[in-house]
């Protein structure tokens, strides 16, 4: 069996190194070839988690780079192409909802190759958010679509995707959490930096409908009033530090303490240790949920509301004011932790690996004959 796997931003680095791990302890005799587009390409946002997460050397580097959607897509797909064309695989697997997901899923789909998805079925319903499209179109043309939660069943449905198409797995990232529990307690990012466990308020924002307007100066404002009450500890996106920049934004803000971008252990390190978390992103929710700590997203819509639902997220909508609400959330939040979503225990990739090597019987019989 020949597998390739597409990733290219960190957050899918964590999402697909345990079902890598997983294929290729199961199928040692198969062909898993890693291709990295590049879509994350300094060594903050991508060397150094395939060094934590274990992952082996990438087999191909795209090396796309920034730019626009249409570039990247399309940067992906040129040089995705002739990479499939040469390793002719069986099977062609994806996570999440990127730029680099969207084009391989295309490039595989005109080529008439087999896709898995991992993470399947999240929907915000929100259609200016590239991930949205990004999601839709790789659902719809993926064989074999594993999820993580409930709702994605729904979704999906709604969409008119039958049900065999769909495999309830549990979440490959919690997977990369339980795996490096023990490695992400020992790193000490909070002592590193200079601030107490239970002590801050953790933050990461790189959403363009955040970062690349008016309310960038306005976040930045609230959050150095927040660092007043609670000390903020804020690893920058490279893309965010150039607008806050360029913005003027965040220089003389003592509580505010502005970082690199770190890699995972440091920055699960970090999560670990919040009193709350304020964040854009959708990987944050969940591990926050699994860990038990406070979440404020600062945004109108969730593809995770199953998060939300657990009284472990709170949506403040697309509005800076809001953060001043994070204190007095937090004085009045139950200290009771919520149980983590069903099958977010840390096999979800071996459930993965299960469906995908009983589709390739030839496959599961080495597995089997190995074992």
């Amino acid at each position: 069996m020949r597998v390739v796997y597409v990733i290219g931003t960190r957050p899918n680095f964590v999402k697909t190194a345990p079902v890598i791990a997983a294929m290729r302890d199961r199928h040692p005799e198969g062909r898993h070839v890693i291709v990295h587009t590049g879509q994350h390409y300094d060594r903050a946002m991508s060397e150094v988690f395939f060094e934590e997460l274990g992952v082996p050397t990438p087999d191909h580097m795209l090396e796309v780079g920034s730019g626009t959607h249409a570039v990247q897509t399309a940067r992906t797909m040129e040089r995705l192409e002739p990479v499939l064309l040469a390793e002719e695989p069986d099977l062609l697997v994806v996570p999440g909802d990127v730029n680099s997901t969207l084009a391989a899923v295309l490039v595989a789909t005109k080529l008439q190759l087999p896709v898995a998805h991992v993470e399947s079925g999240l929907r915000s319903f929100d259609m200016t958010m590239p991930e949205e499209v990004n999601r839709i179109v790789a659902d719809r043309f993926s064989e074999y679509l594993f999820m993580h939660s409930e709702e994605a069943v729904g979704n999906l449905r709604a969409e008119g995707i039958p049900d065999e198409r769909m495999h309830m797995v549990g979440n490959t990232m919690i997977d990369t959490l339980v795996a490096l529990r023990e490695r992400i307690d020992a790193a000490g990012s909070p002592a590193r930096l200079g601030v107490e466990e239970d002590a801050y308020a953790l933050v990461t924002l790189h959403r363009p409908a955040l970062v690349d307007g008016p309310l960038l100066g306005a976040t930045v404002a609230q959050l150095a009033a927040l660092s007043e009450q609670l000390p903020v500890v804020f690893p920058v996106h490279p893309r965010t530090r150039k607008m806050m920049e360029a913005a003027g934004a965040g220089a003389d803000a003592p509580g505010l303490l502005l970082s690199e971008p770190l890699g995972y252990l440091d920055f699960l390190s970090l999560v670990a240790g919040a009193r709350a978390v304020l964040t854009d992103s959708g990987g944050i929710q969940e591990e926050t949920t699994y860990l038990g700590i406070p979440c404020f997203t600062l945004r109108d819509n969730t593809e995770r509301p199953v998060t939300v639902e657990l009284g472990t997220n709170r949506l403040l909508g697309l509005d800076p004011g809001a953060i001043a609400s994070i204190p007095g959330a937090l004085a009045e939040r139950s200290d009771a932790p919520a149980e983590p979503p069903p099958l977010w225990d840390g096999h979800a990739a071996e459930r993965i690996a299960d469906v995908l090597l009983a589709a390739y019987p030839a496959a599961d019989l080495a597995a089997t004959t190995s074992a």
